[in-house]
């Protein structure tokens, strides 16, 4: 606990976490039993990346317009920044359990809703219904988690969040796959997440409340009750003592400000600690959002169609690979999050991602380049009105149309159809339609409408790969982890509510422009688009984030009293103070 002052961190083996959980098991069901709200955010988000080929498929106009596939992609990340919004204030109000087990209850009607849609509008209502649940889990598992965990191993507690996460991404591609030859394919994709959220009401009923919500709610008794199942008998007394202090300044401070919403948001945006919190807090919410990680998990099969893997289920089956190995990280990170910390994990991250995004951006660049000619004579004779329009009047003016290839071709809205002998050989430029792919199907050959045929695509999957591994041990788990725990108890769930809108509000951004980016700039700029947006968010960690690890909540309030300041800062300040004295 607290004495005086900042108390040192310690360095947190992962042994530590298996020894404490061993002794005391319920603390692991607690996690769990949270976590599958992270598993559910991890699949309905996830699910999409599959379910939308089928969905086109079905739907002509869903195909047919770029704007309506990234709505039916994006709904559920609007409708999380209203469940991430209303849940703030929610957790404060009436708990963490209870706003979990309203989000289970979103993502059951969200899931029978699009499982039975019969048109485009009733899967995005659908999808929105499951964002409030997303958005609502997405603050409250983690926080739920880490006011149950001890704080020697809570950074590793809270890390079971994000492995549930990126296992639910890992098995909404697994599901995409089983139901591929399924009759209803993509209801059955998105309808399976009925079956968690069933699960984790059930469990959720049998726990407790959080202790700290219990406690500002004048339970002291169930808190001492929960927090005696959690603790060793001689560490109870010692978080009772820290929970009485920091609900007695939180009183304090709401007689002189008051008890409305807008009150306590003026009392937090008055608070130097919430502000330098929700600095850190707002940072690495917005930059996990901004390295572009939705945008391959939410359309990872897509960008392998446009990497040259014209089949469905090739993209699908290839997509595996980034989405296990997300999980993979996210187990690395529970590994090294309590003993090399926060910051360092996210700024190695940060350098990792940035430089694979770079070498992506080249991959699709020479992709681009090399896509294989258009054969005048195959594209004229391929079917009667069969020739893309675009490239008739190369046709009817005999002009040479040697600067033309697949990716011209894709980008005039018509259908590449490879050459049968060799796909990387001219091939014929052909109207886009369901007609014209089966036909060129049928001579054996392959039709490309999202991506042409390329040597260079097993690099683009290599460095998919290379970025996820980056990406998950730091920016895919660490940034949920510091906004668990980065505020003050007073007003956790409103900073933790106004730090994930800020995450949602940047994912909405990111998939809702994604495909229109891609269409404008090409698949390399938008990766080079986003290796930039990592360089900024590096820089903006650095400057803004602290290192958390290892400290009890109210050491985390102290750290923020006078707001974080790099090394660098630090030491230009002390060399200032030693020239003017």
């Amino acid at each position: 606990m607290v004495e005086r002052g900042i108390a040192k961190t310690e360095e947190i083996r992962f042994t530590e976490v298996w020894r404490t959980t061993w002794e005391t098991p319920y603390i692991m069901r607690l996690a769990l039993s949270a976590g599958i709200g992270g598993l559910l955010f991890g699949y309905d988000t996830g699910v999409i990346a599959g379910a939308l080929l089928y969905i086109r498929e079905e739907f002509q106009v869903v195909d047919d317009k770029r704007w309506l596939q990234e709505m039916i992609v994006s709904m559920t990340v609007a409708g999380a920044i209203v469940g991430a919004a209303v849940g703030g204030w929610y957790n404060d109000r009436f708990g963490r359990k209870t706003s979990i087990l309203i989000a289970d209850v979103l993502f059951m009607v969200g899931a029978v809703v699009m499982a039975l849609a019969p048109a485009p509008w009733v899967i995005i209502v659908g999808r929105v219904l499951v964002g409030f649940g997303v958005g609502m889990a997405s603050m409250t598992s983690p926080l739920y988690i880490s006011e149950m965990s001890p704080a020697r191993i809570r950074g590793a507690l809270v890390s079971t969040n994000g492995l549930l996460i990126t296992g639910g991404q890992f098995l909404s591609y697994l599901i995409n796959l089983a139901f591929i030859h399924t009759p209803g394919t993509w209801r059955w994709m998105l309808g399976v997440s009925a079956v968690p959220a069933i699960i984790q009401f059930l469990l959720m009923l049998t726990l407790p409340e959080s202790p700290r919500w219990l406690y500002r709610n004048d339970m002291k008794a169930e808190s001492r009750d929960v927090l005696e199942r959690i603790y060793p008998a001689e560490e109870v007394e010692a978080e009772i003592a820290a929970l009485k202090e920091s609900v007695m300044a939180e009183k304090a401070d709401e007689d002189i400000i008051g008890h409305t919403f807008y009150a306590k948001l003026k009392g937090a945006l008055s608070n130097p600690v919430v502000r330098h919190g929700l600095a850190a807090g707002i940072t690495v919410q917005v930059a996990q959002q901004f390295v572009g990680i939705n945008t391959v998990m939410y359309y990872s099969p897509t960008i392998l169609q446009f990497a040259g893997y014209a089949s469905n289920k090739t993209a699908m089956a290839l997509s595996l690979i980034t989405s296990g190995l997300n999980a993979l990280g996210s187990i690395v990170s529970m590994m090294l999050v309590d003993r090399y910390g926060r910051r360092k994990l996210m700024i190695i991250s940060m350098f990792g991602i940035i430089s694979c995004l770079v070498i992506l951006a080249a991959v699709f660049s020479e992709t681009s380049k090399q896509a294989p000619k258009i054969d005048t004579r195959d594209s004229i004779s391929f079917a009667p009105n069969g020739t893309c329009q675009a490239f008739a009047p190369y046709i009817a003016s005999k002009a040479s149309p040697s600067n033309w290839n697949c990716m011209n071709c894709l980008r005039s809205h018509c259908g590449f159809c490879s050459n049968k002998a060799q796909e990387y050989a001219p091939g014929a430029c052909i109207v886009l339609s369901t007609d014209m792919k089966s036909l060129c199907h049928s001579k054996g050959r392959t039709y490309f409408k999202d991506g042409c045929p390329s040597k260079f695509g097993y690099l683009a999957i290599i460095f998919l790969g290379l970025y996820i591994i980056a990406y998950a041990p730091g920016m895919g788990t660490v940034p949920w982890i510091v906004n668990s725990e980065i505020y003050p108890l007073r007003y956790r769930g409103l900073a933790g509510g106004i730090a994930a809108v800020s995450n949602w509000s940047s994912n909405l951004i990111v998939s809702e422009t994604f495909l229109t980016l891609t269409h404008e700039v090409g698949s390399s700029g938008t990766f080079l688009l986003f290796a930039v947006s990592s360089a900024t968010g590096l820089v903006f960690i650095w400057m803004l984030v602290p290192e958390t690890k290892g400290l009890q909540f109210e050491e985390v309030e102290k750290l923020l009293e006078d707001g974080i300041r790099p090394s660098l800062f630090r030491r230009m300040s002390r060399v200032k103070e030693v020239d003017t004295s």
